[in-house]
């Protein structure tokens, strides 16, 4: 009541809420009100214009409780903000910036910003320059990411794509990065299981969840990863790197779709409002590698990574929704259910991944080898057609075969591991020498570990392997040092 009286004192207009639905009401009597304006009804319930009709708005609700038609309204004069800050590190919170559930006891952060404020023009950003890292061989190798990329994580449920998200923000957050993750629609105990994940690993306190749960309005679920973007946005002025995590992205296109066709707009493709891509659009251009004018004319770079997640059924890619996004985005990891349900771990299938800006981040060597495994799994998968049809394999055949053996067998990883690019490298390498020259997979994967182990735990061994990455500019060159130091 207090804010309903202040702001109908301030701006001297009061609104009839004449209908409502679930999670819209339409009120008359507002003639100065503005899109997106903050709206406070005198229950104590608030809500976001969501749009303007001749003689009415149509609110967008942030709340369950129902609201009475009759009820009073006051416009506010001021766009919807949500609290912005450090402070918010390490807490479970709603869209609206309320804690949930901190670390540490919540405090509130000073500064706020719009959810609806436009992304920085083409003046401000450069190029996508420095690789990020996810800790899975795979994709590091096969389709590397860099810092400011928009990457869309798609594939059907249940297929690894949340788990291989968290491994990606935990190697980010372990090396300093601030990780947002958006809960879109998911359920309460998935968004636990996530936040005590990284509670286990002690990088919550670089951690921020945004939690929309499945049973929560619509209004807040479709501000979800509006909000995610605002916070990014406020670490990226102060030079920070942030990665933010949307999952998943096709939730959130489902209930702006419930919002829409109850406020009865007209019905696009699949019933999707004619605005989705609009929406979704809008919301990936905060994503990018930003210049920074730092005080004393020096000039800096912070970026906002952005990972979509999009789910498939059946394996189609070429849904509304689905391909909306592949356009918007700097390319796709594709989590393929047939790989996924004949053991794969991650189940990326990288001929069906695309990489746009990320291959540009990566060193010369790096990208070298990229391309070698890239042409050599291609051809192992047509070799492997000849096994099945049962035809003699000539040596040079079996030799190809046992080395795409052992490369799929190392990119093998589960959810606890993270492999460092430099290693993954080295690895790779001898696979390439014919250092591993044993058949058995699971003894494969116990040699890979030794090294593993003693990379993470001899800092001489190390910095060995470093100095041999970092010192080479040619895959060649790499494997003539790796020779002559075996």
């Amino acid at each position: 009541m207090d804010s309903f009286k202040h702001y109908l004192d301030k701006t001297g207009e009061i609104g009839v809420v004449d209908t409502v639905t679930e999670c819209t009401a339409t009120v008359s009597g507002l003639p100065g009100v503005m899109p997106s304006e903050l709206v406070f009804f005198e229950n104590g319930q608030s809500g976001e214009v969501l749009s303007l009709h001749q003689n009415s708005v149509e609110v967008l609700l942030f709340s369950q409780e129902p609201l009475l038609i009759g009820t009073k309204a006051a416009r506010t004069g001021e766009e919807l903000t949500i609290p912005v800050g450090g402070e918010l590190l390490g807490c479970v919170i709603d869209a609206l910036g309320r804690p949930i559930s901190c670390l540490k006891p919540p405090k509130t952060p000073k500064t706020r910003r719009t959810l609806t404020s436009d992304s920085l023009g083409i003046e401000t950003r450069a190029s996508v320059r420095k690789p990020l890292e996810t800790g899975v061989a795979l994709v590091d190798m096969l389709v590397p990411l860099g810092r400011g990329q928009r990457e869309l994580i798609i594939g059907d449920r249940k297929t690894g794509k949340t788990s291989f998200l968290l491994q990606t923000l935990y190697n980010q957050a372990k090396n300093g990065t601030i990780c947002i993750y958006g809960a879109i629609g998911r359920k309460q105990a998935e968004i636990k299981t996530v936040q005590n994940y990284f509670i286990k690993l002690g990088v919550m306190d670089k951690m921020i969840i945004i939690a929309a749960g499945a049973e929560d309005p619509a209004g807040l679920i479709y501000l979800t990863p509006y909000s995610a973007c605002a916070i990014a946005e406020y670490f990226r002025d102060q030079g920070i790197d942030t990665v933010i995590v949307l999952d998943d992205m096709t939730t959130h296109a489902k209930f702006y779709r419930e919002i829409c066709l109850l406020a009865k707009r007209f019905p696009g493709r699949d019933s999707y409002p004619v605005d989705i891509f609009y929406a979704h659009a809008r919301m990936l251009e905060k994503g990018g590698n930003f210049k920074l004018d730092v005080p004393g004319g020096v000039s800096s770079e912070s970026s906002i990574t952005i990972l979509p997640v999009i789910q498939t059924a059946g394996g189609d890619l070429s849904g509304y929704i689905q391909t909306n996004m592949m356009s918007m985005t700097d390319g796709h990891i594709y989590f393929d259910s047939d790989l996924f349900a004949s053991g794969k771990r991650p189940a990326v299938n990288p001929f069906l991944s695309v990489t746009r800006v990320g291959r540009q981040a990566q060193s010369s060597l790096k990208r070298e080898i990229n391309r070698e495994i890239l042409a050599f799994l291609t051809n192992y998968e047509k070799l492997q057609s000849f096994v099945h049809f049962g035809a003699e394999l000539t040596e040079d055949v079996r030799l190809s075969l046992a080395k795409g053996e052992r490369i799929y067998s190392f990119f093998e990883q589960n959810e606890a591991e993270s492999v460092p690019s430099n290693l993954a490298v080295y690895v790779l390498s001898l696979i390439w020498l014919d250092y591993f020259q044993i058949e058995n997979t699971d003894q494969l994967r116990q040699e890979y570990q030794k090294i593993f182990e003693r990379y993470t735990k001899e800092p001489v061994y190390r910095k060995k392997i470093d100095s041999l990455v970092d010192e080479s500019q040619k895959f060649s060159e790499l494997l003539d040092k790796i020779k002559n130091t075996k």
